[in-house]
């Protein structure tokens, strides 16, 4: 056998069905060699003795649940790659998380030819469903409650705040938070960026207060989710227009002066922030002045440390009928770059420079 040969571990009490994907997948043995066991037990012996790349769990097991087994698995083998079946669940849910989450869902019962296109798929993709548990959605975790028809609690600690969503056999019954309970707890939890999660087994939830199906209630939290989403990057998009806006206000008496070609703003690896004239010929400009300049501050970040002095807040140098004055910005990777021609009053150019990089300090 082929030692770099990938392995893959498929976990389910039904022994028949193991039988079954075992002999079936092993006409793919030049691909990936498979192993089947029947309990959770079982396939974390396999996972401590062997390395195997991609795991394929029922979620609902006696013993050790597939959640369980997960979190297990991404804890101590983050980059086992992991596909979970169940027999239960919505094709709309599955298809939204298997585009979010860190893993891959597949519906019971399965044709053999698409388990085995998702084996090749988890193989072969160089990103996608792997990580370690701070890698899971939360709402990974829940389907997983729920597919699994588990009696429990799930803690949701983020930040300053802590949440309680309560599933009985599967079904999400409640949640609160501090100040809210029921689905509106549940779509502010869903919100949370990051946090730390807990299950407690067979705990029983106080009261109840959610009757929608744990699938909708899902695909209204994503939705909900993408919204938000879009309406902060939307206002991301604003902010950044507004403050390039500042920083051009504070270039315009340099871009304007007499001799003046060319001024922009950029990072110590030539790439441009800004620039002043927004022209076409500017645009080319950019692109190859930012090449260049890369160079240009390696060699002069070279020539610092050789001399043992500060880092240089600003150079002039004349190229023939080239002039030009750099100069950086306080605390930033940014630099004020002016090209311009002999004519060009110097003078006026570094005492602007001086009150512009004060400025752009901010926005930056």
């Amino acid at each position: 056998m082929n030692t770099t040969q990938r392995r893959v571990l498929i976990v389910d009490d039904e022994e028949d069905l193991t039988w079954t994907l075992n002999k079936k997948l092993s006409k793919d043995s030049d691909k990936f060699q498979i192993m089947t066991v029947n309990s959770g037990k079982e396939a974390m012996n396999v996972l401590s003795q062997v390395p195997v790349d991609l795991l394929i769990s029922d979620v609902r097991m006696p013993e050790i649940s597939g959640l369980e087994l997960l979190v297990e698995t991404k804890k101590k083998f983050p980059r086992t790659r992991v596909i979970i079946m169940t027999a239960y669940g919505s094709s709309d849910v599955q298809r939204e998380a298997n585009e979010r989450g860190c893993f891959r869902y597949l519906e019971k019962p399965f044709e053999i030819n698409d388990l085995r296109e998702m084996i090749l798929e988890a193989l072969t993709e160089k990103k996608g469903f792997k990580g370690s548990v701070a890698d899971f959605q939360l709402s990974d975790i829940i389907q997983l409650n729920c597919l699994g028809r588990i009696t429990s609690s799930l803690q949701i600690k983020h930040k300053d705040q802590t949440g309680f969503i309560y599933f009985a056999d599967g079904n999400i019954i409640h949640a609160n938070t501090d100040s809210l309970e029921g689905e509106n707890a549940f779509y502010h939890i869903m919100g949370w960026q990051g946090g730390e999660f807990s299950v407690r087994r067979n705990a029983k939830s106080p009261k109840e207060t959610i009757a929608k199906g744990w699938q909708s209630l899902l695909l209204e939290a994503m939705r909900r989710i993408d919204e938000i989403s879009e309406k902060n990057g939307e206002e991301k998009e604003r902010d950044k227009r507004e403050r390039i806006s500042e920083i051009q206000k504070a270039l315009v008496p340099i871009s304007k002066s007499r001799g003046t070609d060319f001024v922009l703003v950029h990072n110590t690896a030539g790439f441009a922030i800004t620039f002043l004239p927004e022209t076409e010929d500017g645009n080319l400009e950019a692109s190859d002045l930012g090449s260049h300049l890369s160079v240009f501050f390696e060699a002069l970040n070279k020539f610092q440390q050789n001399l043992q002095t500060t880092a240089a807040m600003l150079l002039e140098i004349q190229f023939g009928n080239l002039i030009f004055v750099t100069a950086r910005v306080p605390d930033k990777d940014a630099w004020v770059t002016v090209l311009g021609d002999p004519g060009i009053n110097v003078g006026f150019v570094r005492l602007e420079l001086r009150k512009a990089v004060k400025k752009i300090s901010a926005f930056i």
